[in-house]
């Protein structure tokens, strides 16, 4: 899949990203989400026993979406892909770019360490997108 250079400049720039899965009843569930984007797939890591997880479980599809800028600066980006658990994903603590991207936000606003962030965000959840729609 191909994205555009603005789009794949606001991925790598940007630390937070809308993740939307559906609940079992089918009723959207958005979840704000640190992101790593690789250029094929995306990774998240969440804590386990979340509902995003059930979700993911029973609908994989789902919907990753960038906001606009307050005043429009920004397009708005919707990217529908496929999610689910990717046992075979590094930690957090042996991600070293994930790691770099989020350091400062884990130890600055989180008041933790990348390894007790590794620990407690230990579910990684890869999102490999199919369609994307900008504008």
């Amino acid at each position: 899949m191909s994205l555009s250079q603005k789009v794949e400049e606001r991925l790598s720039a940007t630390t937070l990203i809308w993740l939307t899965t559906v609940t079992e009843d089918l009723i959207p569930q958005p979840s704000l989400v640190w992101f790593w984007w690789d250029g094929d797939s995306f990774l998240i890591y969440s804590q386990p026993g979340m509902p995003k997880l059930a979700n993911i479980e029973v609908h994989p599809d789902v919907a990753l979406n960038l906001d606009a800028m307050a005043r429009g600066e920004e397009e708005v980006t919707v990217i529908n892909g496929t999610a689910s658990v990717d046992r075979d994903a590094p930690s957090v603590v042996n991600h070293p770019e994930y790691r770099e991207k989020y350091r400062s936000l884990m130890e600055d606003d989180l008041g933790t360490s990348v390894e007790q962030f590794s620990e407690t965000y230990s579910v990684p959840i890869r999102v490999r997108p199919g369609r994307v729609r900008a504008w």
